[in-house]
């Protein structure tokens, strides 16, 4: 039953984040940082509350640890949203953040000194494909539709900055990653703590954005207001979705966490990547994103590529051959 309500929450709060978040970038493309402050706001307020005990309880990891870890979390949220100011569609923002594979290897193999085997080390070739493949297509239409002028020039400019701050994201990504790996061998498994404290500590941070955050803030009170039944008042759309976006990026986040506690690395890695398959092919059917031949063959090679990374082939024909084998010794 954990496992079920684990996949449905995962499911339906990443999946419907993933479209509130869109529908707040189509209209206001700037306001990574007013989301990202609301997501990190909530979710430290209630690791206050149930996980922290209004601060009485001590954490089982050293504060200074989660100094690190913190400063590596907000950099990442930060950066990941603030590159959709700089040409990058949703489809390709979800392709190029489904790499970590690739920079979780490379840095697995530099720091760690990691081996893998053959199947590994094809599926990180046909992720780094599909992932070329998107991008260098993405890059062609920024500059094929304001081709020969100046404002081309500057666009594709633009783009190819919002490529490079992905790019350090996800690599920042696979070192906290490993960074995370080596506290919990140390201290053992605390998700919701750390969870808390990832949340919680770089609040004061969004100080030096507190500008750009009042100015969005501004911005959505002045949208169209919508009427809420349930309360019988209006409420501008955008908090509206402000608010649907914090929710569910809460849930997606829970689900995951009880999904790590009740199934096997293997089981919660499928069930993120389907998500975002899920997620990438509704963000463009319903929001009409450009999305060519070559997008939809680049997107089949890259989550071709995680799933032979997480073996699940392997795993389907050992489930297929017990059967067969149990049938024998019946003989």
């Amino acid at each position: 039953m954990g496992t079920a309500l684990a996949v449905v929450l995962v499911f339906v709060g990443c999946c419907s984040n993933v479209v509130s978040l869109e529908l707040l970038v189509r209209d206001f493309p700037g306001c990574g940082n007013i989301v990202t402050f609301a997501q990190f706001l909530f979710i430290a307020l209630e690791g206050f509350i149930f996980e922290a005990n209004f601060g009485r309880r001590k954490p089982a990891i050293h504060i200074r640890n989660y100094v690190i870890m913190v400063a590596m979390f907000f950099t990442i949220s930060v950066i990941n949203n603030y590159a959709l100011n700089f040409n990058i569609s949703m489809p390709l923002h979800m392709i190029f953040r489904s790499g970590s594979l690739i920079a979780n290897m490379i840095l697995g193999i530099v720091i760690l000194k990691k081996r893998y085997s053959t199947s590994k080390y094809l599926s990180i070739v046909l992720v780094s494909a599909g992932i070329f493949i998107c991008t260098i297509m993405s890059a062609k239409q920024v500059n094929v539709a304001k081709e020969g002028s100046e404002e081309g020039f500057y666009a594709f400019m633009h783009w190819l900055i919002g490529i490079a701050m992905l790019t350090f994201a996800l690599l920042m990504s696979a070192r906290m990653g490993i960074f995370q790996e080596t506290l919990y061998k140390k201290y053992g498994k605390h998700s919701k703590e750390a969870l808390f404290y990832n949340h919680c500590l770089p609040l004061p941070g969004f100080l030096l954005l507190s500008f750009d955050i009042y100015r969005h803030g501004v911005f959505f009170s002045q949208s169209t207001p919508v009427l809420i039944p349930v309360v019988e008042r209006s409420i501008p759309i955008m908090w509206l979705y402000l608010l649907i976006n914090v929710i569910t990026q809460y849930v997606c986040i829970r689900g995951v966490f009880i999904l790590t506690t009740e199934c096997t690395s293997l089981t919660v890695t499928l069930v993120v990547t389907l998500r975002k398959f899920f997620s990438l092919i509704f963000s463009i059917i319903y929001f009409q994103n450009p999305f060519t031949v070559w997008h939809w063959l680049g997107t089949s090679v890259v989550f071709l590529g995680t799933l032979l990374y997480t073996e699940v082939w392997s795993s389907i024909s050992a489930a297929l051959r017990r059967p067969a084998v149990k049938e024998k010794k019946a003989e």
